[in-house]
């Protein structure tokens, strides 16, 4: 070994080691493996068959894959050229059925129909019995693809339509609640508890004076909102009058859940279980 070779040697280095650097160095490295650079894939590097496949084309059935190759082609779709369209067709099929066999076996039963209809069109036409020329063979083919086509593009044209999710988003605006107190709802179970404690008033000053009256629900609606007209709040047992009897309380009762559906009147009460209070839902003028 020279001297020059020798004073490039680092400290420690054996002489007779093998050099680390990569022997080739001005070709760029493939890759790197553990940060070393990797000049040369490894001979025994094992790479599966299907690692690598690509799916260049993919058909959502049979008719979409006779529709691609007539429209690929630039062929008239009602004169179809049966022996180019049936050889294309029969090639992807060999294609899929060496990937997918379950998937092949509705395009086989095309590619069945594709042949009858070839070997249908070297036979002589047959006249029907009124004279007129038998049928195209290719015509039942050529009426399910052009209603294929026309589903498929109407398939397309909605997909193009804005979706929610996808196109835009629903825009949620956030407002502040009103300054206005709102008072909890009365449970039907405090209405009813109510209702009971004005029946047993009612029964202990009835009498046994029977007379006939005629009641009318809307005379008393009248008598209700005139009563709570210039009130804020109005205790509920102060809008019946226990002394004229059940009748009229139960007519009185009506009328007030029929201004309580119609929003005329409001039911309320300040807190749980609190006393049950009604009011005007809307201002006089």
């Amino acid at each position: 070994m020279s001297e020059a070779e020798e004073q490039t040697l680092l400290p420690g280095q054996n002489p007779d080691a093998p050099d680390p650097s990569p022997s080739v160095v001005d070709q760029v490295a493939l890759a790197r493996l553990y940060g070393e650079p990797l000049f040369a894939l490894p001979q025994d590097l094992y790479i599966p068959p299907d690692a690598l496949e690509v799916f260049l084309e993919a058909f959502e059935g049979p008719l979409d894959l006779l529709l691609y190759l007539i429209r690929k082609q630039n062929f008239n779709i009602l004169d179809i050229p049966m022996l180019d369209v049936t050889r294309q067709y029969m090639t992807y099929v060999d294609e899929v059925r060496s990937r997918n066999l379950e998937l092949a076996a509705e395009y086989l039963l095309m590619a069945a129909m594709l042949i009858e209809i070839k070997s249908r069109m070297l036979l002589p036409p047959k006249k029907q019995e009124d004279g007129e020329e038998a049928e195209d063979p290719r015509a039942e083919l050529v009426r399910r693809l052009l209603e294929y086509e026309q589903m498929k593009l109407a398939a397309q044209q909605l997909g193009q339509l804005p979706t929610y999710g996808r196109d835009f988003l629903k825009a949620t605006v956030y407002i502040e609640q009103s300054l206005q107190p709102r008072f909890p709802d009365v449970e039907i179970g405090e209405l009813q508890a109510a209702w009971r404690d004005i029946l047993k008033r009612a029964k202990l000053v009835q009498s046994h004076k029977i007379t006939r009256e005629e009641l009318s629900v809307r005379e008393y609606m009248s008598q209700i909102l005139k009563q709570l007209q210039g009130q804020r709040f109005v205790e509920f047992e102060r809008i019946f009058n226990p002394e004229k009897g059940s009748t009229v309380l139960v007519v009185t009762f009506i009328a007030m859940l029929e201004l309580a559906k119609e929003t005329l009147i409001e039911i309320t009460q300040a807190e749980a279980y609190a006393p049950i209070y009604v009011r005007l839902a809307y201002t006089p003028v």
